[in-house]
């Protein structure tokens, strides 16, 4: 069985009167891909944003590669795109990657060869000396995946990363996605779009009303109206007082 390369185990996150995260159990495992899917305000990002550290939970426990977050977690070994891209607007295409791959401890004579992978792998060449302010939204949205993805990391967290690309960035990201959990990778990653996370993922997990109500087969026909039914269901079982 693959390790978990991440973890929540009855996590609960409020703000303010909003409970965003109630009670989330979650696990994503080394070498596959786990799609988190629901409607907007269930709570997708949030949870994204405990996996990564950037809030802790008031309640339940966090683990990231094998370390509860709080602690020294190996965070070179984590690559993410939550919220908008990675990249310094001032900095050109090139830079920026470079920056990414030495932030995450890619040794510096392993740098050149790594940025001009990635690079080639999302057609960035002809922008490479283009400062990334300067770049249109999908391209900006390309550099930050290849921030993501430079350094090989060991868990993978992506928040909507089809959001402005073209139908040949989507293609190109859905290489990227299962190539990286291919190479040992585990991917978590959040989309409205039920027919594109079908095509890369091992497991697809909805959360609704902050949390975790069930899991769709991705391989099923009529994904859509399988996710609108487990949502529906888990209202119904929330007025009830049945909680899943």
């Amino acid at each position: 069985m693959a390790e978990d390369v991440a973890r929540c185990e009855a996590v609960s996150k409020g703000f303010g009167d909003v409970a965003a995260v109630r009670e989330l159990d979650l696990h994503v495992a080394a070498g596959e891909v786990l799609a988190l899917v629901g409607l907007n305000g269930a709570g997708k990002t949030t949870l994204m944003r405990l996996v990564l550290g950037m809030v802790r939970p008031d309640a339940g426990r966090v683990e990231v590669l094998g370390r509860p977050v709080g602690s020294r977690v190996h965070w070179a070994g984590v690559g993410h795109m939550v919220d908008t891209p990675f990249a310094y607007p001032e900095l050109t295409v090139l830079e920026n990657l470079r920056a990414a791959a030495l932030l995450h401890g890619v040794p510096v004579r392993d740098v050149p060869a790594v940025v001009q992978e990635v690079l080639g792998q999302l057609q960035l060449e002809a922008y490479a000396g283009r400062r990334a302010g300067t770049l249109s939204l999908g391209n900006r949205q390309r550099v930050g995946l290849g921030s993501a993805l430079a350094h090989r990391p060991r868990l993978l967290v992506l928040d909507e990363p089809t959001n402005a690309l073209d139908p040949a960035g989507v293609v190109l990201l859905r290489d990227l996605v299962v190539n990286a959990a291919g190479g040992g990778a585990g991917v978590l990653v959040s989309s409205h779009h039920l027919d594109e996370v079908a095509r890369i993922a091992d497991r697809v997990a909805v959360i609704h009303a902050g949390r975790i109500v069930g899991e769709l087969d991705p391989h099923r026909a009529e994904l859509e109206q399988a996710f609108f039914a487990m949502v529906y269901q888990a209202d119904l079982d929330s007025r009830s007082g049945r909680v899943t």
